[in-house]
Formats: C-alpha cells, structure tokens, sequence
C-alpha cells in the first residue's frame, strides 16, 4: 500500500510508513498496517480524505531469442556444448526460463520468460498454441503422404498430425514445407517425417503463438518483447492472480507445476518438443 501511495505523490515510502504506523491511512474504513497489499476495489483514505490510486498490472518480461543450430536448451551439458542461457542478458533477480526448446541440430525461434506460470500455460497443451516450422526433407511428399500427415501419423507415443502442412517449394533433392503443430511431444516433428520414409536435413520454427521470427533478428541474438506483444500472448492464456495480490503479475511463478513438464540438465522446465 505505502508503494501505491508513493507511485501517486502523497509522499516518500518511509514518509508513508510513518503515517500508516500512525494511523493517519485506513483501508475499508479500517486503520491500515505496514505492508498491507491492496487493490482497486479497496477504498483508502490517507487524513480522512479517500486516496486516488491506479493500480498497474506489472507485464511479464519475455525475451525472443534465434538459436542457431549446435546449441543446447540446458544451463548444464556434460559435453560441454554451447548453451542458448549464455547469450541472454542477466537479470537483476529470477531466471530466465525457456518456452519449449529446440533440439541441438535445430535453429530458430526460442522464447524465454522470467515468470513460471506464463511459460507454464505457453507450453501447456490444453491451450493449443501453435508451433510453425520450415522444415527441408531430403526428397519431396507425395500428395498421399501429405494426406497422411495431416490425418495423423501413428507414433511410439501416439497418433501425431499437423494442423497445416504446405509445400514450401525447392530445387534436386532438398524439399521444403510448413508446418503447424500445435503441442510438443520429443522430437515430434522429425519423427513424423521419418515415419513417411522422409529425413529431415534442417528444422526451423519461425512462429510460436502469435510471435513470428523477424528477419531482423540475426543469429544468436535476442530482443525482449513490447509491453503489447507480450499483451497478445497474455490473451492467448486465461489470467490468474494470487488472492490478495490484485498488483502482482497475472502469472504468478508458484503456479509453475513442477510435475507437468519434463526438467532439462539445468533444473529448468521445457516441454518435451525437442522438435
């Protein structure tokens, strides 16, 4: 409360301390108490006079990030490889938590947030947030097996499909598609492929959710998202708040499950796309 009160001018917070300490703030009518959390249905009167405060719902912080292949979504590697974690820029508390992954031969989009909960529900699968991906084969789909692909293809862990599947057109024996998914099972992609008699020579996701890959953004470089893109992923997510916490983010990080989704080397939850 002493913070939303100093945001709107009546004073310093330890200037505002003092007055709740000396009951000169009351919410609802009731003598408030240091530390207090309120929000916009609470009515606070500072002497007497009713307080006019705006309540502001603090964004997630999400990065975008164009991984280049021979890097790993892991902070620990036995082997020693690269990892994506190292050329993202630190933050002053947290840690950056990735959204999904892409296996080490893969390249392209890559998100990171510092809330649990919005990575949580971004990789969830009941929320079908599509993945897309430019995917090379060697050789090209006849149009049964595109059929097929988009019917469903029976895998080791069950019937897989894709929502979209196009012809992206190429020369000789490289053939590139689209495709759209809109879960993350283990190298869910490739597999599909391979189950048709086709190998795929170079996997790229250029879109998650609402986020495409920018041609601006070079290889190995990150960009965090504007206030309004992050907007539209929160859209995409029913919101969430903690009870009492009207200011806290709308996904709070103790709603991250710990047994939903696998934990890579590093101790950080991805989904198991390693696509």
């Amino acid at each position: 409360m002493h913070k939303a009160l100093a945001d709107a001018g009546y004073g310093s917070r330890r200037e505002l301390e003092e007055w709740i300490v000396a009951g000169r703030v009351s919410v609802n009518g009731v003598p408030a108490h240091v530390g207090q959390r309120v929000g916009p249905e609470d009515k606070i009167r500072v002497n007497g006079k009713l307080a006019q405060l705006k309540f502001m719902l603090r964004l997630p912080r999400v990065l975008v990030y164009h991984k280049p292949e021979g890097e790993i979504v892991s902070r620990d590697d036995p082997d020693g490889r690269p990892s994506v974690f190292a050329k993202l820029p630190r933050l002053k508390s947290g840690r950056w938590i990735s959204i999904g992954r892409l296996d080490f031969n893969s390249c392209g989009l890559l998100l990171f947030s510092n809330d649990g909960g919005l990575a949580n529900r971004m990789m969830h699968p009941r929320y079908e947030i599509d993945r897309e991906y430019a995917v090379r084969v060697l050789g090209e789909a006849s149009p049964e097996i595109l059929e097929r692909l988009r019917m469903g293809i029976e895998l080791e862990d069950g019937v897989a499909s894709f929502k979209v599947i196009v012809d992206g057109g190429g020369e000789g024996t490289n053939h590139w598609y689209r495709v759209v998914l809109s879960e993350g099972r283990n190298r869910e992609v490739r597999r599909m492929f391979e189950a048709v008699g086709l190998m795929v020579s170079r996997l790229m996701r250029v879109r998650y959710g609402p986020v495409h890959l920018s041609p601006r953004l070079k290889r190995g470089q990150c960009r965090d998202l504007e206030p309004a893109e992050v907007q539209e992923l929160l859209k995409l997510l029913p919101p969430l708040q903690k009870s009492g916490s009207p200011v806290e983010t709308g996904f709070p990080a103790d709603d991250y499950d710990e047994s939903e989704f696998d934990l890579d080397a590093g101790g950080d939850r991805i989904d198991s796309a390693e696509e």
